[in-house]
Parts: C-alpha cells; sequence; structure tokens
C-alpha cells in the first residue's frame, strides 16, 4: 500500500498541531506501509518508506497583490500543481483546508479513495477572516467541497464528530474517530534545566506555561487577563509566536506590557521554541494552562500531560476529551458567542481561569498528582502506533470498496 499524504505544515515548517499531528503519523504510517508526503516549502527526503516533497505555492498567481486573500489563491495553486505527481498511490489523505483540493482533485483523476482528517472547521472560525479577509470565502468553500466529497472524514475527537455533523450534511458513518496521538519516548519529564536558563525562567520560582500560537482560537490574550487573578508575584511564561495578523500581536503586545506593570515576572518568548526546550518547559511547570476558545482536539496538553504538568484548560471541543477534570487537571467551562465563538463574558473567563491556576499554585501534592495521572493517561490512550493502526485499517476498507469489481449490468 502507498499513501499520500498532504499537508501544509511539516518539519521544518511546523507552528501548529496538524504540522505535530502529519509528522508523527507518517513516520509511524512508514513502519508499515510505504508513504509520500506532499507539503509546502521546498524539501526531497526519502528515509525508507517515507518520502517528502515539499513545493511552494505558484507565486505569479498573487504577484502584485498585498491583498489578505494571498494566502488562499496561493494555497489552491498549489493543491493543483501537487496532483499531478500521485501514480502508484492507493489513497490520498489530506490536512486542512490548504490542502483539501488536492484530495478533491486526486479523487477523481487517480480513482483513489479520498482521506480528510479535520483538525479544525472553517465555519466555526469566523475571526479567520481577519486572517484570510475575503479569501476566507474561498478556504471555506474549499473544506467544504473537500468534506462533502470525502470517501471517509476523520474527526479527531468524538466533539469534532458533532460539529462536523453539525456544519456539513454528512451520513454518520462516512465520519470516524481517530484521536490526535504522542510520541511517549520523546515527550517525557526531564531533569534537564538548560532551555529554562537561557529564557530567563527562574527554575525557583513555581511558573505558569502556554504554548502556542498568537491567535483568537488559542485564547493567549484571555490568559494574559487573568494574570490580573492570579497572586500578584506569579511567574508565568508565555512562549507565543507566529501571530496570525499584525493586529492581534498588537493587542498582544500591549496587554503584556500592561501587565507587566503589577507582574515583572511576566516572560514573553516571542518564538515557537525547539521540541528539546519546549519539553524542558513543560516539565518543570507548576501548571499548564491552554485557554482555547476552540479546539477540535488540543494536542498541546497531551504534550503537557506526557511531561508530568497538571493542566488548567477551558472546556470546549476535544479537550473535555483528554484532560480528565479533577483528575489530570481543571476544566474551564465558559459561554460562547454562536457565531464568532468568543467567550459572551470574557471578564468572567478571565476570572475563572485565574482562580484554577491559582488554586493549583497553592497546592504541589495536586500538581504532583494530576502530572502522575496524566502522564498514565496518555500512556493509556494516546499512543501513535495505535493511531496508525486505526488508519491504516480505515485506508484499506476504503482501498477494497474502489478495487470491488463492477457488476454487470442487466440487460434491458
Amino acid at each position: 500500500m502507498r499513501a499520500g499524504l498532504f499537508t501544509r505544515e511539516y518539519p521544518p515548517n511546523v507552528y501548529g498541531g496538524a504540522g505535530v499531528h502529519v509528522e508523527y503519523l507518517s513516520r509511524e504510517l512508514s513502519k508499515k506501509i510505504e508513504v509520500e508526503v506532499h507539503c509546502w516549502g521546498k524539501q526531497r527526503v526519502d528515509e525508507g518508506n517515507l518520502h517528502v516533497r515539499g513545493e511552494e505555492p505558484w507565486s505569479e498567481i498573487t504577484n502584485g497583490t498585498k491583498e489578505k486573500f494571498k494566502g488562499a489563491l496561493e494555497a489552491f495553486s498549489l493543491n493543483l500543481t501537487q496532483v499531478k505527481a500521485l501514480a502508484g498511490v492507493d489513497v490520498v489523505h489530506t490536512h486542512t483546508w490548504y490542502v483539501s483540493m488536492a484530495g478533491f482533485l486526486a479523487k477523481k483523476l487517480y480513482n483513489v479513495p479520498f482521506v480528510l482528517t479535520t483538525h479544525s472547521l472553517e465555519p466555526l472560525r469566523a475571526w479567520k477572516s481577519e486572517q484570510l479577509g475575503s479569501g476566507y470565502a474561498m478556504s471555506s468553500w474549499m473544506e467544504r467541497t473537500a468534506i462533502l466529497d470525502a470517501d471517509a472524514v476523520i474527526a479527531v475527537s468524538k466533539g469534532t464528530k458533532e460539529d462536523i455533523l453539525r456544519v456539513y450534511p454528512l451520513p454518520p458513518e462516512r465520519v470516524h474517530v481517530i484521536y490526535n496521538g504522542i510520541d511517549l519516548e520523546e515527550y517525557r519529564y526531564t531533569e534537564d534545566t538548560t532551555a529554562l536558563g537561557e529564557y530567563g525562567v527562574d527554575p525557583n520560582r513555581p511558573y505558569v506555561l502556554f504554548v502556542g500560537r498568537i491567535t483568537r482560537q488559542k485564547g493567549v490574550t484571555h490568559l494574559v487577563d487573568a494574570i490580573h487573578h492570579m497572586p500578584p508575584d506569579t511567574q508565568v511564561v508565555l512562549c507565543a509566536g507566529a501571530p496570525d495578523t499584525p493586529d492581534i500581536a498588537a493587542e498582544m503586545r500591549a496587554k503584556v506590557e500592561q501587565i507587566r506593570g503589577v507582574n515583572k515576572h511576566v516572560l514573553w518568548i516571542e518564538k515557537m521554541v525547539s521540541k528539546p526546550e519546549v519539553i524542558q518547559l513543560y516539565s518543570h511547570a507548576r501548571v499548564f494552562c491552554c485557554p482555547s476558545v476552540y479546539e477540535p482536539f488540543g494536542i498541546i496538553n497531551l504534550e503537557a500531560m506526557a511531561c508530568h504538568a497538571p493542566v488548567v484548560a477551558s472546556a470546549t471541543g476535544g479537550i473535555k476529551e483528554v484532560v480528565v477534570d479533577g483528575e489530570t487537571g481543571y476544566l474551564v467551562p465558559f459561554a460562547q458567542d454562536p457565531v464568532t465563538g468568543f467567550p459572551t463574558e470574557p471578564d468572567k473567563f478571565a476570572r475563572d481561569l485565574g482562580e484554577k491556576v491559582s488554586k493549583l499554585l497553592a497546592d504541589p501534592e495536586t500538581c504532583k498528582r494530576f502530572g502522575q495521572a496524566g502522564r498514565k493517561r496518555v500512556e493509556e490512550t494516546f499512543s501513535w502506533s495505535a493511531i496508525a493502526g486505526q488508519t491504516i485499517a480505515l485506508y484499506k476498507t476504503l482501498i477494497g470498496r474502489v478495487r470491488q469489481p463492477t457488476a454487470p449490468l442487466a440487460a434491458s
């Protein structure tokens, strides 16, 4: 079997959970089948059964414009380019709307099954119009067209499956839940604190950690607001980079500068840190906080739990299937605007986040117990080997359907 995976993100160009997912899924799949990964960014790698083919979007398609729709047009241009080299592929599997049309086209051109994994849904991310401008209409169309045509849609959580069936007119049997996973050997507690020293984190002072992109979805600005509701000397480490837009970057900067006026222990690392560095930061955090306002899964929580960090997270989407309230951390519910997805009471959400974080900061024994329970839960439920096995089983079922001989037509 040879599977063609399509993704925008792939190492070294990874900035979110979808990129992490494809990196580890492709590696695990390649232990059992041939895998081609088609991604953004020039590269060509052949390592055993794993073959990576990276290309750049067709620059001419947006030459001469600085409009926000630039990204959507470039995505579509690369989808058109990448489908030309899929001879011999038995199944295509796309990740995120950026590459969804490649799967749609490959199904038509090569007569192969089309699998689509949803890491998020455009209709539930209305704030994307801030990032993509009128291109948001195009990204939404690309996603909808592909999802309705896919032979199988993989939801990364039960909550995501419910969202898919609520937003799109799909038969439930076409949507399959296969969780995200984690490398249990790579993500584990380490005593190394080198990265803490390099970034100015005081290892002798308990700290609250955030890791993620500066985007409306990840809710980092709500966490900054929550600092007002924590003890005034709380050390907070924000590993926050890759802002969606200049506007949200400016908003984040203003909030951080304001909070530093009352708490000098707020440290902002303005980049996406390396894996070894983030593992050190997880390992020594008193509390990891995930304040996402929309999260189909939340792989970041798995990473933290694997490193024995207790978690305070928003009670939304797939997070509720990862973090067990009162066992591996605390879940913080909030009311959402049905159109924008933003909290309807942002001040209350920030206050509730701050209170749960403060509760754990004051209770190191509970933190230790939550951290141990989190590691155990990750080991039992979220290994990549099991997830790859489920994915291959789905591939085989779909390939079998496509290759079944067509019944002869009855005589008229």
